[in-house]
């Protein structure tokens, strides 16, 4: 199959950019010290390339990629860093032999881990990111909480998660470190040999974790290409140009592509496209103002903005060389 038989909107993979990223991520932060974040692509065939290049424990944002994980013979040490009030499902994969660690804040949730069968905890500290966590002063003794139930806790987890697109790599490393300091404080009072957090904006100065949860590094988007970060632009969106409009007077030419609100996750603003500027998108649409006018029926490449929620929206990514089809893969991490 060729590039061009593709029915669009529909997600590209450059075979290339894909392996140099996995190859140099590996090359930085071998085996155990990544944990690679599934997240960000929710494809198994994905994944089962990232733990060909070593890395067989993974990070999971929800129930349902642990579970297809395990299902794709993934689940060697697959971790939810995230908060669950029913750990039924969880439990259920731990049972099948799949090892299972789940991040816990309150009492409730470490409850939810004893009551769905999960054996395993971290500690999930806030150091800095108004989102989930327990204060770092705290954490000591909801480990002595979850112990005293049974349960194992293997260490803490943090995510400086607000730190990853600073622009500046010095200001990014030193903010990063004040936030580690604190999950080493709570470290000292949790213990465990885990100590887990990071991410692909911060994978390069996050020093202080055994093991760093970074995914988005293997697909890129247009917000960690403006961070500085040396990995490859690897995903696009392919579209089709089904409408055009020539510059008359004063008022320049724009061109619409078939994929809009519905194929790009847009919470860090306009996709953008080689050769010209974004004006806007709508449900099904995108209008740009292109460098050179192009016909209808053209072809564009656009590059989300933000990988995790694009991907999410698609069935399915493709593998390309050039204008060849080398793979399709299924996103079949998709939904909850």
């Amino acid at each position: 199959m060729r590039v061009g038989d593709l029915t669009t909107p529909a997600l590209l993979v450059d075979a290339a950019a894909l392996e140099a990223n996995l190859a140099d991520m590996a090359r930085a932060l071998p085996g155990q010290r990544l944990r690679p974040h599934v997240k960000a692509h929710k494809t198994t065939a994905l994944a089962a390339r990232q733990a060909a290049h070593g890395h067989h424990g993974f990070t999971c944002a929800t129930v349902r990629e642990v579970e297809g994980m395990a299902a794709a013979g993934l689940g060697a040490d697959l971790l939810l860093a995230n908060e669950v009030l029913d750990a039924r499902r969880l439990g259920a994969v731990a049972a099948t032999g799949s090892r299972v660690t789940v991040a816990i804040d309150s009492p409730e949730t470490l409850q939810a881990a004893v009551d769905g069968g999960v054996p395993e905890v971290l500690i999930d500290v806030n150091i800095g990111l108004p989102r989930c966590g327990i204060a770092p002063g705290r954490a000591g003794e909801l480990a002595d909480r979850a112990r005293a139930t049974g349960l194992t806790v293997r260490g803490v987890m943090g995510y400086e998660g607000h730190l990853q697109l600073l622009p500046d790599p010095a200001e990014r490393a030193r903010l990063t470190a004040e936030c580690t300091d604190r999950l080493l404080a709570a470290h000292a009072d949790v213990g465990g040999d885990v100590i887990s957090g990071g991410g692909t904006g911060t994978a390069a100065c996050n020093t202080a974790c055994t093991e760093i949860q970074a995914g988005s590094y293997a697909l890129m988007d247009t917000a960690y290409t403006a961070a500085g970060l040396p990995f490859r632009q690897a995903l696009t969106v392919l579209s089709t140009v089904v409408s055009t409009t020539a510059p008359a007077g004063e008022m320049p030419g724009w061109a619409v592509a078939d994929a809009g609100l519905k194929a790009f996750g847009m919470d860090h603003g306009n996709p953008e496209v080689p050769g010209g500027t974004v004006w806007f998108c709508s449900d099904e649409h995108l209008t740009f103002a292109p460098d050179a006018q192009p016909v209808v029926g053209d072809r564009v490449r656009i590059v989300p903005a933000h990988i995790d929620p694009t991907v999410a929206l698609h069935e399915r990514m493709h593998v390309v060389d050039g204008d060849e089809v080398l793979d399709t893969w299924a996103v079949d991490l998709r939904g909850w």
